[in-house]
């Protein structure tokens, strides 16, 4: 079985960051993608807001949607806002199925 993989690109603004994510985010790949928008999180010079790029998500499993929820209760503690944008058709049934829709804020633009 070939291992999953989920490439990350950073786009930095003064009051913003972007992750563009392509891939699958699933239990093999969340703990890059925590770690980086963890690392974002501990910054001195916090951006007040952290978007997520899903533009290129190809799969997200129960462990990923759990992820992106953490994530964004981090992000609330940390006074900033994490948002998803450009979320595919088959993520946003999943979120709905799951209830998880209202947990994140989902956002139609970067």
């Amino acid at each position: 079985m070939e291992r999953p993989e989920l490439s990350i690109a950073v786009d930095r603004a003064p009051d913003e960051v972007v992750f563009h994510l392509a891939g699958e985010i699933d239990v093999l790949t969340v703990t890059r993608l925590s770690a980086m928008v963890n690392e974002v999180l501990q910054e001195p010079e916090l951006p007040a807001r952290l978007v997520l790029d899903m533009a290129g998500v190809t799969f997200c499993d129960s462990q990923g949607l759990g992820t992106l929820v953490v994530l964004s209760r981090k992000a609330q503690h940390a006074r900033a806002v994490l948002a998803l944008t450009n979320v595919g058709d088959f993520l946003l049934r999943v979120l709905d199925i799951t209830g998880l829709r209202s947990a994140l804020m989902i956002s139609s633009t970067a």
